[in-house]
């Protein structure tokens, strides 16, 4: 998701920066200071979702948004409680209070990421259910980063969370629930999802998120095929 910090305070700012970075769910395309600059940017550009201070000089985070006609989701951030219920009426994602914790804004990115997986066009919504802490959970297949075994269950790392879904089953099990053309088995260890591989060398997979997984000697076909589907 695109998104766009705008908040007067620097320190703000920063943090919020900082946050946005730990989640590849998240692509920060514009950070401003200044209310108006950053609505400005907001009438020119595509972005998916806004983090905004409310008390700002100028114009406060409430009046820039409710003059937006293309409207992204909106976090408002602010060191006060009381314009809570003036954010959700503007039909805010979330409200974060000022200091701002990473596992708040987690739960804040995981509301976006989720009303952001419903706004897509309906074949782009596949996902599997598993079973963990025993409930069922809804994963989309979009959210997947790339899915671990481990000695008796697996773990499905997310790009909108930081912490791994994790369920009773191999990975011969999960692989055999996913579109083939979609995600491939590189290890005995690691499945990964086709458009998540960046770059492949010295038979390691560079993810976009960053991580990078060994590619075992029994999955090297999987290297030839990529660099095919490059071509």
């Amino acid at each position: 998701m695109k998104c766009v910090i705008i908040d007067d305070e620097p320190l703000a700012l920063s943090i919020l920066e900082n946050y946005i970075a730990a989640f590849p769910v998240l692509e920060l395309v514009g950070k401003f200071d200044d209310a108006i600059e950053g609505g400005r940017f907001l009438k020119t550009n595509e972005v998916d979702l806004l983090f905004i201070d409310i008390n700002m000089p100028d114009v406060t985070g409430l009046e820039l948004v409710a003059k937006l006609e293309a409207r992204p989701m909106v976090i408002f951030t602010t060191a006060y409680k009381k314009f809570a219920y003036e954010g959700f009426e503007l039909e805010a994602v979330d409200y974060l209070l000022k200091p701002i914790t990473i596992e708040r804004f987690e739960k804040a990115v995981q509301k976006a990421a989720e009303r952001f997986e419903l706004k897509k066009p309906r074949q782009n919504e596949e996902s599997i259910v598993v079973r963990s802490e025993y409930r069922a959970i809804k994963i989309a297949l979009s959210d997947i980063a790339y899915i671990e075994g481990m000695e008796d269950y697996i773990k499905i790392h997310l790009l909108s969370s930081r912490h791994p879904v994790m369920t009773l089953m191999s990975l011969k099990g999960i692989l055999e629930n996913l579109p083939d053309r979609a995600f491939s088995r590189i290890h005995r260890s690691y499945i990964v999802p086709n458009l998540q591989v960046k770059s492949i060398q010295n038979k390691k997979v560079k993810l976009l998120s960053g991580t990078e997984l060994p590619v075992s000697d029994s999955y090297l076909d999987f290297i030839e095929k990529w660099k095919n589907r490059q071509a």
